[in-house]
């Protein structure tokens, strides 16, 4: 019986952190995306994470003419890049961003985090950060 006990204890925690690794610290999917920075703030009761939203412009399918526009919510873990985010407000970055499968509380609000700027455009266009590879 002691044997069977001992067996199902540790199935039963390597299960466990099997599943929240997966749940929580395995990167689901990464990409880019693009668009006008709306805001970048601090919050949080507890843990206090950098949360921030990306608008993306865009054509509607099926109306013509119409434009429409997409909302990126994100949260950041480096504080150098929130905080570079935060002081260029309004304009147009592409970001990269890891995608996980679960909400961290101390990495932030979403599971969508920025760990990278690829490029920030002024608002004439021109290119201010150039692109770089991407830090893992």
């Amino acid at each position: 019986m002691g044997k069977f006990l001992w067996t199902l204890i540790i199935v039963l925690l390597l299960f466990s952190v099997g599943f929240f690794y997966y749940r929580y610290n395995w990167v689901f999917a990464e990409g880019v995306k693009a668009g006008q920075l709306n805001y970048m703030m601090k919050k949080g009761y507890v843990f206090k994470t950098w949360e921030g939203k990306l608008i993306q412009s865009g054509f509607k399918g099926g109306a013509v003419g119409g434009i429409q526009s997409y909302e990126f919510e994100f949260s950041v873990v480096n504080d150098q890049i929130a905080n570079q985010l935060m002081s260029n407000s309004g304009k147009e970055f592409e970001l990269h961003y890891k995608q996980y499968n679960g909400v961290l509380p101390w990495r932030g609000n979403t599971v969508y985090v920025v760990d990278s700027i690829m490029a920030m455009r002024g608002a004439d266009g021109s290119t201010v950060i150039d692109p770089k590879p991407v830090v893992h």
